[in-house]
């Protein structure tokens, strides 16, 4: 080769395992995951979801042996989604104080004082029709929904959430869910708003393991059309004024750009939202053997990580913390 040729030596800062870990920008950690668990009602109930092997409802009386292999992975953030059986058109399991999830908080904060518990705050796992709000004229009334929502978040902190997770995608609800967090006394409570959440196809197995399909029509009138991006940043900038400690860009994958475009008009914490349907293909194409399942999780949560979240609410937290532990 001509000694007069001249081009950069790139290969220089791959060239061993050290090197790479040494130069290597993203990282990830088991401080940056965030473990869903679903709470169920009943007794000796641990049913793994079909469409998310490795996934369980939990009843409650089985829910510390979970949360403890949680904690002892070094994972410190849970969220809590709610099954129950009788449901009704107000959803008022979500805001009782003896609800499923107000319930599963006492448990934790009584056994695992360290963990973080965050409530997901959202009325679709207890409404009968499964939308996430009241029904008035066959769709979902903003204001009157964010009324029960409200509840539901002060519900959820007098029993000790640490962190409240709305994630109805009503107008407004981190405005009104705000006052009233503060007015009830709770104004040191953060929280983590789904501020951009997308009306996606990937919710499909979150839907069977909540209990959360719509009776009738669809969420496009709430949540966002996947074609969209400035409404994105419209929807962030909105959380923020009226007050968000956190912003959820859900779902993540397939949003990457929209998790660098939040991560860029903000300086509030991002998380990525891991969803079910993101987990499921994982897990099926593991199953026959096309993938290394270890390799492509974690390469594709660095991928959220290098996009810009701090955060990943995933359900390979379990397996990632063991494999990051290795």
């Amino acid at each position: 080769m001509s000694k007069n040729i001249e081009f950069k030596r790139h290969r220089r800062l791959r060239s061993s395992a050290s090197m790479r870990s040494l130069v290597r920008e993203n990282h990830l950690r088991t401080n940056d995951f965030i473990y869903p668990i679903f709470v169920i009602e009943g007794e000796n109930i641990k049913n793994e979801i079909a469409s998310m092997p490795g996934i369980y409802q939990v009843s409650l009386d089985l829910l510390a042996g979970e949360v403890k292999e949680v904690y002892d992975l070094g994972i410190k953030a849970i969220m809590f989604f709610g099954v129950i059986h009788e449901k009704d058109e107000q959803g008022t399991g979500a805001f009782v104080d003896n609800g499923i999830v107000q319930e599963a908080t006492r448990i934790v904060k009584k056994d695992f004082p360290e963990i973080l518990v965050l409530a997901d705050t959202c009325l679709c796992e207890y409404t009968s029709h499964g939308h996430c709000g009241v029904i008035h004229n066959h769709d979902v009334d903003n204001d009157e929904s964010l009324k029960l929502l409200a509840k539901t978040a002060v519900s959820q902190a007098k029993a000790g959430a640490d962190i409240i997770a709305p994630s109805n995608m009503m107008d407004g609800f981190v405005a009104v869910i705000r006052q009233a967090l503060d007015e009830s006394g709770f104004s040191h409570i953060p929280i983590m708003s789904y501020a951009v959440k997308y009306a996606s196809s990937f919710y499909g197995p979150f839907r069977d393991a909540a209990d959360s399909t719509p009776q009738f029509g669809d969420r496009k009138t709430y949540q966002m059309d996947p074609a969209n991006r400035l409404e994105a940043l419209r929807e962030a900038e909105s959380d923020i004024e009226e007050g968000a400690d956190f912003l959820i860009v859900k779902p993540a994958l397939s949003y990457l750009d929209i998790v660098r475009e939040v991560r860029d008009m903000t300086n509030v914490p991002v998380v990525a939202y891991n969803v079910s349907g993101e987990y499921s293909m994982v897990k099926a194409a593991a199953l026959q053997g096309w993938i290394n399942e270890k390799e492509l999780v974690l390469e594709k949560l660095t991928a959220m990580k290098r996009a810009g979240a701090d955060l990943i609410i995933t359900y390979f937290a379990k397996d990632a913390a063991k494999w990051l532990n290795e």
